[in-house]
């Protein structure tokens, strides 16, 4: 049995969460065919045919998700040990200012952060990364608190009267009951991170955000609509991805 498949036999229903699993694949590789085909029947100029070249369209893909996948994964590590830690009762002074700090990464506009590390710092990849982390920080450090802080105290107080250590507690009882709320925060991110690393281009990153920009600088429709339609079915792919990890890493019994 594989994961897929697994993770469908959670719960009730299990032929039709199966096939619920298997829409979104089935629709976006209609999608992708569709998207081919569309513009298999468009007359290219030199211009175009660059733009739409195999190659230049999987390495700007390529790109895309790195800036996603490496912007995540520095988010989701900073902003979840952020988060354990303003829930201890020695940093509840300080979770306002660091919750205003991170309200402000998202508030600002992200071709304004974009724009602002290119004047302060400088142009090209990991000026994007830092952008991607600032932007969407608060949605998992928010989760983080959130789903650590609804935790039953009567739980937490239970372990600790059996003899548990407080790192244990945590590691044991309180992260595991918050990892769905975690994860939802996780998927938010991702989201907000493919559709905000094709800004990247107006900073040098590269990406798709190239030929989307190409497109209408020049006025290529068939660009246009080519690039937008593979970074639309990606953040699709990815939001289906991070949806199925939710109900694999779930803990039984939630």
């Amino acid at each position: 049995m594989t994961t897929l498949q697994k993770a469908a036999a959670k719960g009730p229903g299990g032929p039709a969460r199966l096939l619920r699993y298997l829409a979104m694949p089935i629709f976006l590789g209609l999608a992708g065919l569709a998207l081919y085909l569309y513009v298999g029947t468009q007359d290219l100029d030199s211009i175009e045919q660059r733009s739409l070249n195999g190659v230049t369209l999987i390495q700007q893909t390529a790109t895309l998700l790195k800036l996603a996948v490496i912007s995540t994964a520095i988010v989701v590590t900073l902003a979840v040990i952020t988060g354990i830690l303003l829930t201890r009762p020695f940093a509840r002074r300080v979770s306002p200012f660091v919750i205003g700090l991170a309200n402000i990464g998202q508030a600002v506009p992200s071709i304004g952060v974009l724009a602002l590390l290119a004047l302060v710092w400088t142009i090209g990849f990991w000026p994007c990364i830092v952008a991607l982390v600032a932007y969407s920080f608060l949605s998992i450090l928010r989760n983080t608190m959130v789903g650590l802080r609804q935790v039953d105290r009567s739980i937490i107080e239970a372990a600790r009267g059996m003899g548990m250590t407080k790192m244990a507690v945590l590691f044991r009882i309180e992260l595991p009951l918050a990892v769905p709320i975690i994860l939802a925060g996780i998927r938010t991110a991702l989201i907000i991170n493919v559709g905000t690393a094709t800004l990247g281009t107006f900073i040098g990153a590269g990406g798709l955000g190239e030929s989307i920009n190409n497109a209408i600088r020049l006025d290529r429709t068939v660009v246009l609509v080519t690039a937008s339609g593979v970074t639309a079915i990606l953040a699709l792919f990815i939001d289906w991805l991070a949806g199925v990890a939710e109900d694999v890493l779930r803990p039984k019994g939630l």
